[in-house]
């Protein structure tokens, strides 16, 4: 799908490189050029409005016109327009954010390392890993364990994190440090008959199963995201994450915690360890920390953690990891700002009071002949697309379903990602049940045309 052709149009073509953009087919189909931003709404170059459905890529929390972000960034640059962390200095920004930080994160974690993304952040955790326990005299524990269908970023750390093949692909990853363990989707993956609990519990088993193979001295770390997000929001079963971390304090394995997606409300709670009573050793942040408004992220860290990398620095020296616009004085103020406008405007709450509403809505989808399942937790949802209800049989990849709903809602004016056979939703944490009955209406009439166009009846054999 893409916009009437335009200057612009032809311009994107011939010199930008698209990320997860099919680049031979981009040269026919072009861009969908998107010019203004309001509320929950964006603007195409030809005035077509739409609902955005997605925050953007899961981030623009507080829509696209938030006047106190835009003063806080115009303020800054009149101020302090750039300056760094390194030996030794610092600014006022960067203080007040990771104070700001610290103070509502889970317990424990009470320091921050600024950088720019939620890959870079999670790139820089393994890096802390495997640094932790070279001070601590372990050099053989170094591997980390994420897990399939996670995402946590496409550095090569990160990118071997995610445990996703297309990240994978040609790009020679993952690097050989990282291992990879069982999706929690008991949609996809539960045995016949298996409950949730049951189901939980075979996971850890098979986790623990994996420590002990490789070696407990060998395993340095967990990472997980609360709810997987761009593997197709997959919402743990109930008791998972209990038996997970029970697991690895049992081996002395560090839990890192991806709130890229999940943090400041997006589950009803400000982090999803909250919602989940997780208790991380390192948890990163990204995406919501801004409202997606500068590119600004943070790896939060234990002081047992910190501690030892002041222990390197007694041994070696400066602590030499850093980037140049890690903590930059205008996306910290307008991060710092951020958080205020979350506490002042009581958005968890408002997104616990909305949450119901969107969920009741989108369960009208749940009896729909293409509609596998609806899954979520506060404004974070999945609707998963099936051929076969009864048998959970996906379309074919050649039939791109998903995408073609995706495109068929952005006709009908609401922006929804599809992730092979699900459509994921993750509206602004701003919006109102307006906003839900529009994106839901918009949805709804896209799988409705797809059930005309594939019909049940395609299901693979």
């Amino acid at each position: 799908m893409s916009s009437t052709p335009s200057p612009n149009w032809q311009k994107d073509i011939d010199h930008v490189v698209h990320p997860y953009s099919n680049l031979d087919a981009h040269d026919r189909r072009g861009p969908v050029v998107i010019t203004r931003g309001d509320g929950c709404y964006v603007e195409d170059e030809n005035g077509k409005r739409y609902l955005e459905g997605m925050s953007g890529l899961w981030c623009a929390s507080l829509g696209f016109s938030e006047q106190r972000l835009i003063d806080a960034a115009m303020a800054q640059f009149r101020t302090l327009p750039y300056y760094h962390l390194f030996n030794h200095r610092s600014h006022p920004p960067g203080i007040a954010l990771a104070e700001a930080l610290t103070a509502i994160a889970p317990a424990g974690l009470n320091h921050v390392l600024f950088a720019n993304s939620g890959s870079e952040a999670n790139d820089a955790a393994v890096k802390l890993v495997w640094y932790y326990n070279n001070q601590l005299g372990r050099p053989s524990k170094k591997k980390i364990i994420s897990r399939i269908n996670g995402y946590h970023g496409v550095t090569v750390a990160s990118g071997s994190l995610t445990g996703l093949v297309h990240v994978h692909r040609d790009f020679d990853l993952p690097i050989p440090q990282v291992l990879h363990t069982d999706c929690p989707s008991h949609y996809h993956f539960a045995l016949p008959s298996e409950t949730e609990a049951q189901f939980a519990e075979r996971l850890a088993n098979n986790l623990e199963q994996l420590i002990l193979k490789e070696g407990p001295d060998t395993v340095a770390a967990f990472i997980a995201e609360p709810i997987n997000g761009s593997g197709g929001v997959i919402v743990p079963p109930a008791g998972y994450f209990d038996r997970v971390q029970a697991v690895l304090k049992k081996y002395d394995i560090l839990f890192i915690v991806d709130e890229v997606i999940c943090g400041f409300g997006r589950t009803g709670q400000m982090f999803g360890s909250d919602s989940f009573q997780l208790k991380p050793d390192m948890m990163t942040v990204a995406k919501g920390l801004s409202g997606a408004y500068q590119p600004i992220s943070g790896l939060l860290i234990t002081d047992q953690i910190h501690e030892a990398l002041k222990a390197g620095s007694r041994k070696l020296g400066a602590f030499a990891h850093g980037l140049t616009y890690a903590a930059h004085p205008v996306a910290a103020a307008v991060a710092l700002e951020t958080i205020r406008l979350y506490q002042e405007r009581r958005i968890v709450e408002h997104v616990q009071a909305l949450s119901p509403y969107f969920f009741q809505r989108l369960q009208g989808l749940a009896d729909h002949p293409l509609v596998g399942e609806v899954r979520g937790m506060g404004l974070l949802a999945a609707v998963e697309i099936t051929a076969d209800k009864a048998s959970k049989t996906p379309f074919t990849p050649d039939k791109a379903v998903g995408a073609w709903i995706q495109n068929k809602a952005m006709e009908h004016g609401v922006i929804v990602r599809a992730i092979a056979n699900c459509i994921a939703l993750c509206p602004p944490l701003i919006s109102e049940r307006r906003h839900i009955d529009e994106l839901v209406d918009g949805l709804t009439r896209a799988v409705d045309a797809a059930q005309v166009q594939f019909g049940a009846s395609l299901a693979t054999s």
